[in-house]
């Protein structure tokens, strides 16, 4: 499964991260200081503290990206993917998985140095997550990693804006995009969360006027990249460009920008929601299932909020279902 010869739709470029899932209540992550609903970045002392307190717990591998990319095979798309892991026990677990769900993986584990990275995610009453990533052997994710003939044979390049935290990775993906720009091809890019934006603020808004295809955010991180009070006009200034903006909006869908069109789509119905880890992942995946497949761009945001909708009906950012059975 997971082969990668002849043309790809999607090359998913991220942190190779195993999950550890608990459900916590407010004051358990209010008085520790974490940003209800945000991921911060500990290290090996601090995740080690955490996960003694935390309750039961459920592990499964994740990752921003490496969720888009097993979203995207769920929906009989093919992807592949290049993020750093170390030889143990976690990154066998993590290639075993993202490899199980028909997703190309072949990046070299690392012999030496730290260890696979986890997030410990801390999902509240509400179905919110707080997530805490030690970031491990993503650190030394380089351009030596960069497999350029995978590159120039992928419709689209997807990049996790958490990669500009790494200096080594940042360097791959600029090699990465100008790979896949000289191909012809296509480069997307999901901001991640509002603290990242903070963090890369001028060289995000660098990237997405100057490199980026498609963008991916929700409605917070797109008004911290270019602060309004509407979503039409933190993007106003994308408007002119030959380029996508979807921005995500909870339970109120989607909005779709290209040029001068603007489209509304609604989010897919849910029983109940349980977690909303990966609802963002999932959204993107659907998004560039249809973008590779010639779907006009409301079809896009609706196979979108389809794959959203079932991975927040229950803990985990990985579907339950293959979403090509959900299509519709």
């Amino acid at each position: 499964m997971g082969d990668a010869t002849g043309e790809l739709d999607v090359l998913g470029f991220g942190n190779a991260i195993v999950d550890v899932f608990s459900q916590e209540d407010d004051e358990f992550i209010l008085s520790r200081g974490l940003p209800k609903g945000g991921m911060t970045l500990i290290d090996p002392e601090q995740a080690e503290a955490l996960y003694a307190d935390m309750g039961p717990g459920i592990e499964m591998s994740g990752g921003s990206c490496a969720n888009t990319m097993a979203c995207i095979a769920s929906f009989g798309g093919s992807a592949a993917f290049i993020g750093k892991v170390r030889d143990d026990q976690l990154g066998a677990t993590f290639e075993h998985d993202i490899r199980a769900v028909g997703v190309h993986f072949r990046t070299p584990r690392a012999t030496t140095g730290a260890a696979t990275a986890r997030s410990l995610i801390l999902v509240s009453a509400d179905g919110q997550r707080t997530m805490n990533t030690y970031l491990g052997a993503c650190v030394e994710l380089g351009r030596e990693d960069v497999d350029e003939s995978l590159v120039a044979r992928s419709k689209v390049t997807y990049i996790e804006g958490y990669l500009w935290d790494p200096p080594r990775a940042k360097d791959a993906i600029r090699h990465a995009i100008a790979v896949a720009h000289d191909a012809g091809r296509k480069v997307a890019l999901s901001l991640s969360d509002t603290f990242c934006v903070e963090r890369h603020l001028e060289e995000f808004r660098h990237l997405v006027e100057n490199e980026v295809d498609i963008l991916f955010a929700n409605e917070h991180e797109i008004k911290t990249l270019y602060p309004a009070d509407r979503i039409e006009d933190a993007v106003a200034g994308l408007r002119g460009r030959e380029s996508v903006v979807a921005v995500t909006r909870s339970a109120k869908g989607s909005v779709v920008f290209s040029g001068d069109t603007r489209h509304e789509v609604p989010a897919e119905p849910v029983e109940q929601v349980v977690d909303t880890t990966g609802a963002g992942d999932a959204y993107a995946a659907g998004f560039l299932y249809g973008i590779t497949h010639g779907y006009e761009l409301p079809e896009c945001a609706r196979l979108g909020s389809v794959a959203a909708s079932e991975i927040i009906s229950h803990i985990g950012s990985r579907p339950q279902v293959q979403l090509a059975e959900l299509r519709g």
